[in-house]
């Protein structure tokens, strides 16, 4: 992914762009609670923009026809395109936290992918360390902002009792912060920004109790 990334940022290194995303992708999570009301996995669909994706495509040599239909052969080459890449401390621009305290998660693993309107959609599963649902916050960023993540599909849950607040993140505030960032002095102003965090929404989880 990280490698896919730079591709696409070939021609878009100036300073101020290093403040805006380039990639969209709009989310769809779906998390997994055991009988113990603790969440266990989830699942992600990340759906990217067009135009990251005519770039994946074309990088790849897939869809030479330009006609927004893959063979098999082509979609069993892009499945986990974006898992390929996992460098040190990449945390896979998913967080969760209990109660503060962030939880370790293992790698996700690629488990579909396809083509619709011109877009790859990716399907990706994700374990989770047990831990109760109650009260657990979550975040989907990347840290440098070049990748702006919208939850635009959904978050749903396997429990009914389950549900997710989400609180839009204060862009008025954000984009302050990216200015701020911007004021250094020109010997660090090439230094990756880590302004994401401050864009990004963030998902309360409530759990009701379960009845006997």
């Amino acid at each position: 992914m990280k490698r896919l990334l730079s591709i696409a940022a070939l021609g878009m290194l100036a300073p101020p762009a290093l403040a805006h995303p380039h990639v969209f992708v709009d989310t769809a999570l779906r998390f997994e609670i055991d009988e113990n009301a603790r969440i266990t996995g989830v699942t992600m669909t990340w759906a990217y923009d067009d135009f990251f994706s005519l770039l994946i495509l074309e990088d790849m040599g897939l869809d030479p026809d330009g006609d927004g239909v893959l063979t098999e052969a082509e979609l069993q080459s892009l499945h986990g395109f974006d898992l390929v890449e996992w460098p040190d401390g990449f945390e896979g621009d998913l967080y969760i936290f209990s109660h503060g305290d962030k939880i370790e998660m293992p790698r996700p693993e690629p488990i579909g992918v396809a083509i619709e309107d011109g877009r790859i959609v990716s399907v990706q599963y994700r374990e989770i360390p047990a831990v109760p649902a109650e009260g657990l916050e979550i975040l989907q960023y990347d840290p440098t902002y070049y990748v702006a993540y919208t939850v635009s599909q959904g978050i749903s849950f396997t429990a009914p009792d389950c549900a997710a607040q989400v609180t839009e993140a204060d862009r008025a505030a954000a984009e302050a912060e990216v200015e701020k960032e911007l004021g250094r002095s020109m010997d660090d102003i090439f230094d990756e920004m880590e302004v994401g965090i401050h864009f990004a929404d963030r998902i309360s989880v409530t759990c009701s109790a379960r009845s006997n």
